[in-house]
């Protein structure tokens, strides 16, 4: 399938992780289905991490 083919189909998304992404499609009228998917965090500073990005996620949706 050539890309031209591939983007004049309807667009449909699964998204995985941060839901901000599934409700912005969503708010185009793009058809979403959101995964609540994180991934796992052995390392505490990975954890850290990935916290401190959730929490500025959550800060953009407002």
């Amino acid at each position: 399938m050539s890309v031209e083919q591939l983007l004049g189909q309807p667009l449909r998304v699964i998204n995985l992780g941060l839901e901000l992404f599934a409700r912005e499609l969503e708010t185009d009228g793009v058809p979403v289905v959101h995964v609540d998917w994180r991934p796992p965090a052995g390392d505490p500073s990975v954890a850290a991490l990935l916290a401190r990005l959730e929490d500025d996620a959550e800060e953009s949706a407002g």
